[in-house]
């Protein structure tokens, strides 16, 4: 167990290729390791672990053969395994086929041990969801792992397993991974496809990505699940090499931009300052010119065009979950905000769906040319450090006033409630939603702790399918400032 906890998943996967362990070895470690910290993360959503078995049995050859994984229960189909995405709703669902980035990872030689706990349906910025309850911080078990793919961050985290499997959609990957003490690597709208059963998820804003230990990992697993397939809306320009190659390459002297300031919130927690002009500073001794900068854009239309977008989406998604369980949605199987956004969503216009479509294309256009001027843009992921569990649940009179609505859903009063949670909702986690709109890849380090003990992250940007360009930095400042041997209270023994 110490030296699996040790290893990332390609030191583990080149003992496997030496001969030095088994798969089925790699697989009972970690089914044993999940067993033991479990319980006091809450991270398993379904464990997999009969159906693990039974893959390490024929494996296929690939960069990965015999690595044990976990998956988030939304982001894709895994055949022949309960898909819940968070809700009661979808009780009894169980998908007959792989989505096609989950079948790419299982042709890579990766085996699947568990599907991991997230919020109903991936709305939120935490993990603490009625269906499974919350997950819990292995750095601090009184706080959260972020969202949504928590369970995930959770277990890579305390080294259950080296790999987890995520989607980000407003910084779902991300979040957790400043939370946890992760690399969250968001790729590019459309590197990685969703077929065959969608073209896009919440109007392009999510793509499927990882949650890692190491640089080299995150890009040795975005290779495997890269690429497009027939009848894609995007299309991204192709990797000229494989990005697990440019891990060690060095960057060219980076023209960078840095903010310490909230993009979509008001404030920003001093350690979360402190931890981007620490990165900031470590740029400027590796080489590249820092400036502080950052981009102008119309805070109050994007907050307000991510919001609409989500409800929109959601609404959209609880209709499509109705037809796959045969059930009619009603508010006996959501959470009250999750229910919100689906009334909110029902009652939205055409037109200004449309306008919140028409805010993320001109956000684009105007980040393009701010990434004309810089080679990156740093920020703090998060706003604050990770929140305890329990403070982002819904204070008692917005809950009473989302339970009215339940039963007498006046549009005013709706959009009313929606205005104030598009000012309020998004201040602890302000950072990454811009890129989901614009589509750019970006990664969160796990660059600094609180006197605390807690992980805060720092997010790097870079331009539309430059992941290139974002695992040669990531990668020379994992170099500079290693973090592999920091270790969690919680871990595996």
């Amino acid at each position: 167990m110490n030296d699996y906890i040790a290893c990332d998943a390609t030191e583990l996967a080149a003992r496997v290729r030496r001969g030095e362990v088994q798969p089925a070895e790699l697989v009972e470690t970690a089914i044993a390791a999940i067993e033991t910290v479990n319980p006091a993360l809450n991270a398993v959503m379904h464990p997999m672990y009969d159906a693990a078995r039974a893959a390490v049995q024929a494996l296929p050859d690939g960069p990965f053969r015999g690595v044990p994984m976990v998956v988030k229960d939304h982001d894709g189909f895994v055949k022949g395994t309960p898909h819940t995405s968070g809700t009661c709703f979808l009780e009894g669902f169980v998908p007959d086929h792989d989505s096609e980035a989950m079948a790419r990872l299982r042709r890579a030689g990766l085996v699947f041990v568990a599907k991991t706990n997230l919020p109903e349906l991936a709305i939120l910025g935490t993990t603490e969801g009625r269906l499974r309850g919350p997950a819990r911080n292995p750095w601090n078990p009184g706080h959260s792992t972020g969202g949504s793919s928590g369970g995930s961050a959770a277990l890579v985290a305390s080294r259950a397993v080296p790999l987890g499997h995520g989607g980000d959609g407003g910084g779902s990957l991300r979040i957790p991974a400043s939370a946890c003490g992760l690399v969250g690597f968001k790729t590019t709208r459309g590197r990685v496809t969703m077929a065959p059963d969608f073209g896009e998820d919440w109007g392009g804003y999510t793509s499927w990505g990882c949650l890692t230990r190491s640089v080299r990992d995150a890009a040795a697993l975005i290779d495997v699940m890269a690429g497009p397939a027939p009848g894609d809306p995007y299309t991204v320009p192709p990797l000229v090499r494989p990005l697990v190659a440019e891990v060690g390459a060095p960057p060219a002297k980076l023209r960078v931009a840095f903010t310490a300031g909230s993009l979509f919130g008001k404030g920003t927690h001093p350690e979360c300052r402190a931890a981007v002009e620490s990165a900031v500073r470590l740029l400027a001794d590796l080489g590249h010119d820092v400036e502080e900068a950052r981009p102008e854009f119309d805070r109050g239309r994007q907050v307000r065009a991510y919001v609409i977008q989500i409800a929109a989406s959601v609404a959209s998604e609880i209709e499509t979950m109705g037809r796959w369980v045969g059930r009619k949605p009603s508010p006996a199987y959501f959470e009250p905000s999750t229910w919100f956004l689906y009334q909110i969503g029902r009652r939205l216009s055409a037109a200004e769906l449309q306008q919140a479509r028409d805010a993320g294309q001109t956000v684009g256009r105007s980040l393009a040319a701010f990434f004309s001027r810089y080679d990156l843009f740093v920020t703090p992921t998060l706003a604050y450090p990770p929140v305890r569990l329990g403070e982002m649940a819904l204070k008692p009179i917005e809950a009473a006033a989302l339970a009215a609505l339940r039963v007498l859903p006046v549009g005013a009063a709706l959009r009313a409630v929606l205005a104030q949670l598009a000012d309020t909702s998004l201040e602890r986690t302000p950072n990454t939603q811009l890129f989901n709109q614009t589509g750019q890849p970006a990664v969160s380090l796990p660059l600094y702790q609180t006197p605390e003990g807690l992980p805060i992250g720092v997010q790097f940007i870079a331009r539309y399918a430059e992941e290139p360009l974002l695992v040669r930095v990531a990668a020379q400042i994992e170099e500079a400032r290693p973090w592999k041997d920091r270790l969690p209270k919680i871990v595996a023994p």
